[in-house]
C-alpha cells in the first residue's frame, strides 16, 4: 500500500482512463477523496450507479474546487476550453495533469489559462482497450504499463515526484521526456499504426468483391487486430491526428517510402529483401514481449479483458 498521496483528486471526463484511475486509486488507498465530472448527464448517472468516484458532481467547477490534483481526461481538442472553465476555482498549489495522447498541442492549449499558483505536469498513460465509457474501467489497466510525464520548466520537482508516486501507486512504470520527443515517439508507436489500421479496414470495406460476411468469417489474426484498433473512440483519434500533425505526417512519409520498397521487392521477386526486412521487424516484436508489454500467446496475446497499449 502506497498510502494517501493527494487528499482530493478530481477526474474530469469519466471514460476508460478516468474510471480505471479511480479503481486503481481505491485499490492502493492513494487519495482521501476522488471527485468526478462528465459533460453528459447519462455518464454522471452511470458513474453514480456503479460507485465510480466518491462524489460525482454536476458541474466541472464543483468537481475541481479544493482538489490537490486535477486530471483532465477529455479529448485533446477540448483541453484548453476545459482549463479555461476550471482556472478561476483551482486551489493555489494544486497540480493539473492530463492523459492526452499528444503533448505539445495540449501544453499550448492549457498554459494560457493556468493560474500562477497552479502547476501543470502533462502526462500520458500508455494503456487502453478498444472499449470506452465509465463502465469499461478496471483497476489493473496500468499494471506494468508505461506512463510518460513531461516536467515543465519552473514546475517544482516535488509536484512532479508526487504525480509520479501516484502513477507508480496505480501500478505504472513512469518515465519522463520532453513534449516534442513524446509526440514523435507516439507517432511511431501509436498514431501512425492507428491510421494504417483505419485505412486497412476501410480498404476491406471498399473491396466489394470480398463480401462483409467473408471479411468477418475469415479474418485471420492480422486483419482481426486491425479491426480491434479501428474500434477505438473516433472523437479521440480525430483530435490526435489534428493536434499531432507534424510528427504523424513525418512517420507516414517514412511508412510510404518503406511500403514502396516492399512493393518493388514483391514485384521484382526480391525474396532476400523481404526475408531480411521481416527478420528485422520480428526482432522488434520479440523485444516488446521481453519488455513485458505483451505475451507470446495466440490471439495477439490478448484475451477478453487483457489490456492493449494505445
Amino acid at each position: 500500500m502506497s498510502g494517501v498521496i493527494y487528499d482530493r483528486v478530481a477526474l474530469i471526463g469519466l471514460g476508460l482512463i478516468a474510471s480505471s484511475m479511480f479503481w486503481a486509486i481505491k485499490r492502493g488507498g492513494l487519495a482521501g477523496e476522488v471527485t468526478g465530472y462528465a459533460r453528459s448527464a447519462d455518464t454522471r448517472d452511470t458513474a453514480r450507479r456503479i460507485g465510480l468516484c466518491d462524489r460525482v458532481c454536476d458541474s466541472v467547477t464543483e468537481a475541481v474546487e479544493g482538489a490537490d490534483l486535477v486530471v483532465l481526461c477529455v479529448p485533446v481538442g477540448v483541453m484548453g476550453a476545459v482549463m479555461e472553465q476550471i482556472a478561476p476555482v483551482l486551489k493555489p498549489g494544486a497540480t493539473v495533469t492530463d492523459v492526452g495522447s499528444v503533448k505539445r498541442d495540449v501544453i499550448a492549449q492549457v498554459m494560457p489559462h493556468l493560474p500562477e499558483a497552479v502547476h501543470f505536469v502533462p502526462g500520458h498513460p500508455l494503456a487502453g482497450t478498444e472499449h470506452s465509457g465509465p463502465e469499461s474501467g478496471f483497476a489493473e489497466l496500468y499494471d506494468n504499463r508505461y506512463t510518460l510525464l513531461i516536467p515543465m520548466e519552473g514546475v517544482p520537482r516535488d509536484a512532479v515526484d508526487r504525480l509520479r508516486a501516484l502513477w507508480e501507486g496505480m501500478g505504472a512504470n513512469v518515465e519522463e521526456m520532453d513534449a516534442d520527443h513524446h509526440d514523435l515517439v507516439l507517432a511511431v508507436t501509436s498514431h501512425a499504426p492507428h491510421l494504417i489500421a483505419y485505412t486497412m479496414v476501410g480498404v476491406a470495406d471498399d473491396l466489394r468483391r470480398v463480401t462483409d460476411s467473408e471479411v468477418i468469417k475469415y479474418s485471420a489474426a492480422g486483419f482481426r487486430d486491425f479491426t480491434r484498433i479501428a474500434a477505438s473512440d473516433p472523437t479521440m483519434w480525430r483530435d490526435v491526428f489534428l493536434t499531432n500533425k507534424e510528427a504523424t505526417l513525418e512517420i507516414l512519409g517514412r511508412f510510404t517510402e518503406e511500403l514502396f520498397a516492399l512493393q518493388r521487392a514483391i514485384r521484382t521477386g526480391d525474396g532476400d529483401h523481404l526475408h531480411d526486412y521481416f527478420t528485422r521487424t520480428r526482432a522488434i516484436r520479440r523485444g516488446i514481449i521481453d519488455a513485458g508489454q505483451d505475451t507470446a500467446a495466440p490471439n495477439f496475446g490478448r484475451g477478453q479483458t487483457q489490456k492493449a497499449t494505445g
